[in-house]
């Protein structure tokens, strides 16, 4: 006897209303290192995103540039092909321009400064304009303060930058400023800086220490400064219509889970910036720290930089920056 479609229906409602919830999968990819702190932090957010929603919710990591480079990445979180990113600022910037209000030539005299900025007002700001452009920023890692390397010279005066052929993010700020102090700057993809500085290609890059010695700089470069120029933060961030569509609950967790893994992040970048500077040094590279007058030639030469950034972006934003890189 064949049931009737009432019992049919029952039966259907009875199996969908006591299966288990299916776990939902967000990938998220950065182009750091297995082995970065940031990468590590990625972990950690996965864990405690899986424990805050009881396996609710998986995150599927993929470093080391195993879905493309940063800027494949930026164009995946914006289509939704993937969840989220965590990418150095810079490359956001040529989608959000105001990115480089928070990266300002020799703005910020340590690290704390830099943070102080960017989880106040001007961090809520920015938030403010990545979500008009699709994304959600979860939060504000250290990829820290930039310093060159170089093959020719020791950087010991303004002069010393003169013509040395300097890879730099895509980032018009970062590329004006280098112009401004008389460097010769060229916007490469991380994956090809290496091949480039061992073909002479270039003259030399500029990264955070860290950065210098994950990537084995060391083999291709001979000159190691701290000059500082920039200091740089990664951005945890995620596709806007993709976290809009997650129950309260869930984006509660994610945003908890991402706050404490920041945190630690945040902790472990500091100590590791200072013993990868000794790394590096340990290797054979020459160390040459500029003096505090070179730094003030170095600051009022890309001052003019500031200038051309506001007409390009307001000047609202970059004057709060300022403002709060000042205050005490």
């Amino acid at each position: 006897m064949k049931p009737t479609f009432a019992w049919a229906a029952v039966a259907a409602l009875t199996l969908a209303t006591s299966a288990p919830a299916l776990a939902e999968t967000l990938r998220i990819a950065g182009n750091f290192p297995v082995d970065h702190s940031s990468s590590l932090a990625m972990e950690r957010f996965a864990d405690a995103v899986s424990e805050k929603t009881g396996g609710d919710l998986t995150i599927e990591t993929f470093p080391a540039m195993q879905l493309g480079g940063a800027k494949e990445n930026v164009d995946q979180v914006r289509s939704g092909v993937v969840f989220g990113t965590w990418i150095g600022s810079a490359y956001l910037s040529r989608t959000v321009p105001e990115l480089e209000a928070v990266s300002l030539p020799f703005a910020y005299p340590d690290r704390e400064t830099a943070f102080r900025v960017i989880d106040g007002k001007a961090g809520e700001v920015l938030a403010e304009k990545l979500a008009e452009r699709g994304f959600v920023a979860l939060g504000w890692m250290e990829l820290g303060s930039r310093n060159v390397t170089n093959n020719t010279r020791a950087i010991e005066s303004v002069d010393d930058f003169q013509g040395l052929k300097i890879r730099l993010q895509p980032n018009e700020t970062h590329l004006a400023t280098f112009r401004a102090i008389g460097a010769n700057p060229v916007s490469m993809g991380i994956s090809e800086v290496y091949s480039a500085l061992q073909q002479g290609v270039l003259d030399g890059q500029e990264n955070p220490f860290s950065i210098i010695a994950s990537r084995n700089f060391d083999e291709v470069q001979a000159h190691l400064s701290d000059s500082g120029h920039f200091f740089d933060y990664i951005v945890l961030a995620a596709n806007k219509r993709k976290f809009d569509g997650l129950s309260d609950d869930h984006k509660a967790a994610l945003r908890a889970a991402a706050d404490e893994a920041i945190t630690w992040q945040r902790e472990t970048a500091a100590t590791e910036d200072q013993a990868s500077r000794q790394a590096l040094i340990d290797t054979g590279m020459t160390f040459t720290p500029l003096s505090d007058e070179t730094r003030a030639a170095l600051r009022e030469r890309s001052q003019p930089v500031i200038g051309e950034l506001k007409e390009r972006i307001g000047g609202e934003l970059i004057d709060l920056v300022l403002k709060e890189a000042a205050a005490e």
